[in-house]
């Protein structure tokens, strides 16, 4: 007679919350937002923080093929990653006037920029960043 162990697997770790917000919708009448939002990264492997970002955005943004990120913020770009069975291009664009801010690009629906705040800020300081970023007049 065999018997089955007591003990289960051990339970796998919860993903870790994605540190974003978003902008609301823009008024009637007004142009078009700068930024779209703030994300707060928890470290600077890119790799592993744009995949949990992109997984929580909007579905009304669309699929994301293009990522846009600073090179001197961020040194180690991979060229593609792979999100939810997505090929999803990284390149760099190193405008000297957005060093804190990633630009995803969706076909069909747009681009949209979020304002990254370092992974080392105080978490006081970021919130106060994030919520200016996304306040109606940025």
């Amino acid at each position: 007679m065999t018997s089955a162990s007591s003990s289960s697997p051990a339970p796998l770790p919860a993903p870790r919350e994605v540190r974003l917000r978003l902008a609301g919708p823009t008024p009637h009448g007004r142009t078009a937002r700068r930024i779209d939002g703030a994300w707060w990264p928890r470290s600077d492997d890119l790799a592993e923080e744009l995949t949990g970002l992109l997984g929580v955005l909007p579905r009304d943004w669309g699929r994301i093929s293009s990522v846009l990120v600073h090179g001197e913020t961020w040194p180690d770009c991979p060229a593609q990653l792979v999100v939810a069975g997505q090929a999803v291009h990284v390149g760099h664009n190193d405008s000297p006037s957005a060093p804190h801010t990633v630009c995803l690009l969706a076909p069909g629906r747009g681009r949209y920029d979020l304002l990254v705040v370092p992974p080392s800020t105080a978490a006081a300081e970021a919130g106060r960043l994030m919520e200016r970023a996304v306040a109606q007049d940025g």
